[in-house]
This record gives C-alpha cells, structure tokens and sequence, in this order.
C-alpha cells in the first residue's frame, strides 16, 4: 500500500471534526479532477506550480494526474501495465516518481521523464515505491518485505543507479521517506511498532547522516513530515486526541496548523515548493477526499 493511500486507510474521515487556523493572506483552491470520485495532491508543486496526485474514477481504480496551480490544467497518466498509480514528486524539470501496483498485485517504483516510463525495483524486496528525487537525481523510496508491504524500510538510489542499504531511524520497526531537498535532508515518518499492532507514528528529519524526531507540539497519535524545501521548510500531518488529522508547517522552528476550508474530515499537508505554496488533501463532512493548493 502506497504512503498517501496508507494514510487515507487509517484516517477517520467521517467521524473527526477540524479547527482551521487563520493565517494572514492565505488562501487555498479546492482542486478536483472532473468526474472523480475522489482526489489527492501528493507531491510538489514544482516552481512552475504543477504538482502530481491521483484521482480515482467510478470504478474505483486509482490513476496518477497533473495540476497546474496556475494555469488550473490537468493531466491523467499511469504506467503501462498499471491497475493503480500513484506519483509522489515532480521536480522542476517535470520528472514524476512514484508508485504503480500490477495486476499480480506488486508494486513497483516509476520514473516518468519526457513521456518515457521506467521501472525502479528495489533488489530483492517484494514490493517498491519511491517518493521523491533530489534536485541532484538522488531517489528516495521504501523496500518492502512482504507483498502486503506491511514492513517497509527507506532507501536512497544515487545518480548513477547505486541503492543505499535500507535503513530506519533509531527505535523504529519501520520507516518512509518523504523527500530531499537540494542540500540532501531527508524528511519522512517511522513506525516504533508495526502492523498490525497499535502503532505511533513519527516523523523524522535525515541531515548530515544525523537523525530528528519530529512530533507536533501535544499530539498523542502520530506525525509524519510529508515534504521540505529548498529552506528546510517542512509540512505534514498530525493527529489530535480525536483521531482527527490536521495539515502543519513547520518553518523557523515554529509550527502552524491548519485545514483548508470545509475541511471538517481533516487534512494533509503533502508537499511544499521553494515559494511555500503548499499542496495536500482534505476531506469534507461528507468523507469527500479533494486536493488543496495553499498560496502563502
């Protein structure tokens, strides 16, 4: 199962009621591909406002799509042989990585680049999935160990093609990356227990080789960092006491929280650009999931 639909799975839409922050000249669109039945943003935007997610049509089957903030334009794709997609990052120069399962049930981790596919396996894993690449090529993914991908470890893939070892933050039985920025911080979120136990989630920050804990101020549930930048501006999500998620910014050590409006079913701060327009996904009082774009 893939990050964003991991979390989508365990969130309780229907049942958990937001409070939005007011911030000063804000403002956010709700982003929904035409005819979906559901919508996320999960990566990006890239400085030219194009940021990827996924939109699921009547049939249920999930496909990868574009949106320009900007220019409001979409895009729908997946890989040849894929029954369901999921792209997790797009770098300025337009190249998608993410995620797509075939129909023996795999998943694999794809490279989309000038219209041309390619699939990334990690050696010897059962499943593979990446979730952002450097602005110097470097690949972030998880490995994972069963085919259910139930235990999943992060992993690097330089430039030239070499896979790193897979590894975990210190305490955690499992982990995932989010992204890397140009300076090689890696953000992302561990498990100290994994499934099916109860399980607290954390996020983590990777720089230098030395490893943060990030947990919001007061959550007793979890956190995950979702996406950083260029300033090691960083977003995600945390749960309340309620089980409700929340989007949140972390930037200058301070931390924000927020949910776009009519998000009651909470929110998901996915990715974040040089500019701190940050991209994600809401859920109304209905248990609708739509994309959110937040202009700084």
């Amino acid at each position: 199962m893939t990050r964003v639909l991991r979390f989508l799975a365990t969130w309780t839409i229907s049942v958990a009621f937001a409070t939005a922050s007011a911030a000063w000249a804000v403002t956010y669109t709700q982003v929904d591909y035409p005819g979906a039945a559901a919508t996320t943003l999960n990566g990006g935007p890239n400085p030219q406002g194009t940021a990827v997610g996924t939109w699921t049509d009547s049939s249920g089957v999930v496909h990868g799509l574009t949106y320009n903030a900007y220019t409001k334009h979409f895009t729908s794709f997946d890989p040849p042989g894929s029954v369901a997609t999921t792209p997790n990052f797009i770098t300025p120069e337009g190249i998608i990585v993410g995620v797509y399962t075939d129909s023996a049930g795999v998943e694999h981790g794809f490279i989309l680049a000038n219209g041309h596919y390619q699939t990334v396996d990690y050696p010897g894993a059962a499943g593979t999935a990446l979730d952002g690449v450097s602005p110097l090529g470097e690949l972030v993914g998880f490995e994972c160990d069963d085919t259910a991908c139930t235990h999943f470890h992060s992993f690097k893939r330089s430039v030239t093609g070499h896979f790193s070892a897979p590894f975990d933050p210190p305490g955690a039985a499992i982990s995932e990356p989010a992204t890397e920025n140009l300076s090689g911080v890696i953000v992302g979120g561990y498990w100290t227990v994994a499934p099916p136990q109860t399980q607290f989630l954390h996020g983590y920050v990777l720089r230098n080789g030395t490893y943060t804990t990030i947990d919001y101020p007061g959550t007793t549930s979890g956190t995950f960092c979702g996406g950083n930048n260029l300033w090691n501006h960083i977003v995600g999500q945390w749960v309340d006491s309620s089980g409700a998620f929340h989007s949140f910014l972390l930037k200058d050590g301070n931390y924000t929280s927020f949910d776009p409006p009519g998000a009651t079913g909470g929110s998901i701060a996915a990715g974040i650009n040089v500019f701190d327009v940050i991209v994600g996904i809401s859920a109304d009082s209905a248990g609708n999931v739509h994309g959110y774009v937040r202009m700084p």
